[in-house]
């Protein structure tokens, strides 16, 4: 599933190519993806609007629209938006001024696609924790005081901090010397501000090559995201840690495949 690094380089791409285009027309070709309102209202209501306005809230897209509404899209596992796309191989076709279109793509059908008042209504929203830039050292340190749940699993519940999945959340461990199967209440404060650092520091440098392209996720150009050269545990069970030499270990955690180095992560 795309991460906030995913889908924060996405919604710059869109800001790039399609910020201010009007929507002249909706190509519907699986309606399962749109969840509300119904797809022929979808459709009516999103022709003639113009993208007013791009965000990200943890793994979620808002694009914000001429009339007060918001598109949300939430790409789920293997969702894609593509520009310009070619219409006829996406789930929805969004048709834009000057000609192209702006594909959804998603081969299992798992994302999601909302035509909304509000977007700060939706359930999911409100469930959401802080955002990682948004936290200051010492908000970070009182949030994991009292957590007993595992490191891992915390930093990927989506109500205790929001956009870090299962790839990150692996490579921020690394690098911060934590094992993940650690309550995040055994942290010392050295190692809750490390994590903190780590938090950002992957999230940023990830943001800045364009995500990790290691499954289905593409940029809006439909090109690879780079920052999978410069994993350091993920996808890297039995190859030596860059570190010690060791090999990188996998386990299942939370029903999750977790790689970790047992020697450097204490």
């Amino acid at each position: 599933m795309p991460e906030l690094p995913e889908v924060e380089t996405i919604k710059r791409d869109l800001t790039k190519t399609i910020l201010g285009k009007k929507i002249t027309g909706v190509c519907v070709n699986n309606p399962r993806v749109i969840r509300e309102p119904s797809p022929a209202e979808f459709k009516k209501s999103l022709e003639g609007l113009t993208v007013k306005n791009i965000l990200r809230r943890g793994k979620l897209l808002i694009l914000e629209l001429s009339n007060g509404r918001a598109l949300t899209i939430h790409l789920k596992m293997t969702g894609q938006l593509v520009y310009p796309g070619k219409i006829k191989n996406s789930r929805v076709a969004f048709h834009l001024t000057g000609g192209s279109a702006l594909d959804f793509n998603d081969q299992r059908l798992f994302g999601e696609l909302r035509l909304i008042s509000d977007w700060k209504k939706l359930k999911f929203v409100q469930g959401l924790g802080p955002e990682p830039f948004d936290l200051t050292s010492a908000d970070f340190r009182d949030m994991l005081s009292k957590k007993k749940t595992k490191i891992k699993p915390l930093l990927m519940d989506q109500g205790f901090i929001a956009g870090i999945g299962n790839l990150y959340a692996s490579e921020i461990l690394f690098r911060s010397k934590i094992n993940p199967q650690r309550p995040g209440q055994s942290l010392t404060n050295k190692e809750k501000e490390i994590l903190y650092r780590e938090i950002k520091k992957v999230l940023t440098s990830a943001i800045k090559h364009g995500g990790s392209s290691v499954d289905d996720y593409v940029r809006v150009s439909g090109k690879p995201g780079d920052y999978v050269r410069f994993h350091q545990v993920y996808g890297r069970e039995g190859k030596p840690c860059f570190v010690c030499g060791n090999p990188v270990k996998k386990f299942t955690q939370g029903g999750r495949g977790t790689y970790f180095c047992p020697k450097c992560q204490k």
